[in-house]
């Protein structure tokens, strides 16, 4: 019976990293299709705005500015806001600067903790190439 069970979890484990992969590869192809379009040097706003756009045409899930709560010791501290909650299980942090600060992967890492979601992605729309403005931000046991 144990092995059913571990056989059980290797399966949903599977299924759940297949899902992540899909939802994280559709996001930076929404992502890249904002960049060919607009280019750099545009405000985080305008591209969290045609982001919303293109995650609209192609059926891709998300929340727009989803507030989370900021949890210490059982008690509330605050609320901190997150870019993109996409499909209920992938963050997306959004940046328009001339270069990710090790500040802007911790925010991310921060967000991972409190909500307890698996991976998250960290994008610099400020570049010539976007590929080389995304991070892909996995919080490690």
């Amino acid at each position: 019976m144990e092995i059913n069970r571990r056989g059980a979890e290797n399966t949903e484990g599977r299924e759940l990293g297949k899902r992540m992969n899909w939802l994280t590869g559709e996001v930076i192809g929404a992502a890249i299709e904002v960049h060919r379009v607009l280019g750099p040097g545009f405000l985080e706003e305008v591209y969290q705005e045609a982001l919303m756009v293109e995650f609209l045409s192609r059926g891709i899930p998300h929340e727009c500015e989803k507030w989370v709560t900021v949890n210490y010791k059982g008690y509330e501290v605050g609320k901190g806001r997150l870019d993109f909650l996409i499909a209920n299980c992938l963050i997306l942090e959004l940046k328009a600067v001339q270069n990710l600060a090790p500040i802007h992967e911790a925010q991310v890492l921060s967000y991972l903790k409190i909500t307890n979601y698996p991976l998250a992605l960290l994008i610099n729309f400020n570049v010539p190439l976007l590929t080389k403005g995304i991070r892909r931000i996995i919080l490690s046991s």
